[in-house]
């Protein structure tokens, strides 16, 4: 089986290494962005199972990337971290598709938790995709052998 891979997108070395390191001993391939623009570039020259967006960006705003991301990347799952908490923040981001928000300093564990619980739905969302499109295949082959 192929190691889930997680882009990290914070502004702070401390944040990007700390995160890279913990996710990393977890047996996940991690890589790190330190702005928007090298977070939208990596996501359109890679496939991430995970992004961590940080709302705060030296060149856009967190919910901003997630937008761009979500248009690029439907199937990536999109968690947003925040040092800057309020209601305006969390609601913008759920709105702009969020699949998460964390608060800053984000304990290590409840993050693993949030990254194993939304990987597995991103799996389970995918079987049932190819459930769906196996079962439309068969269905439509069986019309066609009825109509011979």
């Amino acid at each position: 089986m192929q190691k889930k891979s997680i882009l990290v997108v914070d502004d702070d070395e401390a944040i990007l290494e700390s995160l890279k390191g913990y996710l990393s001993l977890k047996g996940y391939d991690v890589d790190t962005a330190k702005t928007a623009k090298e977070a939208m570039r990596k996501s359109e020259a890679h496939f991430y199972n995970l992004a961590i967006l940080d709302i705060r960006l030296p060149d856009a705003n967190g919910t901003d990337l997630l937008t761009k991301m979500r248009k690029n990347r439907p199937e990536m799952v999109k968690i947003m971290l925040t040092g800057y908490p309020d209601q305006a923040n969390t609601m913008d981001s759920l709105n702009k598709g969020a699949n998460g928000y964390l608060l800053k300093p984000v304990e290590l564990d409840k993050l693993l938790v949030v990254v194993e619980k939304k990987i597995k739905e991103q799996e389970e969302a995918k079987k049932m995709d190819q459930e769906k499109i196996t079962e439309f295949i068969v269905s439509w082959g069986r019309e066609k052998d009825e109509k011979r």
